[in-house]
């Protein structure tokens, strides 16, 4: 049996697809960030101790560093679910404008978060990213609900 997803679903997987990628982005920045830090602190990854953590190093590290590092680590959690919600409504025949829309907004809110936390790191602003986007995504986890319960 072979599974098809629609083009009008694709669409709804397009976000996902941008968070995705978003996410490696930051890694890749946070590599960028941290290894000149380690090597500023005298950490050689080479002789480190075996089993070693971030968490052991990461009060010595300065902020900004540990600003990037956390902010993959929400990028690592939250929008877990958003992937599964997306997916859900796709493969339920689900995509329509309203979640598409909600999709997006949900990825640029998301996108936005980390670039806040990244450079400005204010809570209050960070809050309202995160609120927002987490809005996006109890309303599309609703209606997945609905449409796979019908």
């Amino acid at each position: 049996m072979v599974f098809e997803i629609s083009t009008n679903n694709m669409a709804l997987l397009a976000p996902a697809a941008v968070l995705t990628f978003w996410s490696m982005l930051v890694l890749i920045f946070m590599t960028a960030k941290r290894l000149p830090a380690f090597k500023s602190i005298g950490v050689d990854l080479r002789t480190a101790e075996p089993g070693g953590r971030y968490v052991d190093i990461e009060p010595s590290l300065p902020k900004k560093v540990n600003w990037t590092s956390h902010n993959y680590t929400h990028l690592m959690e939250q929008p877990t679910l958003f992937y599964a919600v997306v997916i859900i409504l796709a493969l339920a025949g689900g995509s329509n404008d309203f979640h598409v829309a909600l999709a997006w907004a949900y990825t640029g809110l998301r996108i936005a978060h980390s670039v806040w936390q990244i450079f400005v790191n204010a809570i209050a602003v960070r809050f309202v990213l995160f609120a927002l986007s987490s809005l996006c995504l109890l309303i599309l986890s609703f209606h997945a609900i609905l449409l796979t319960l019908h």
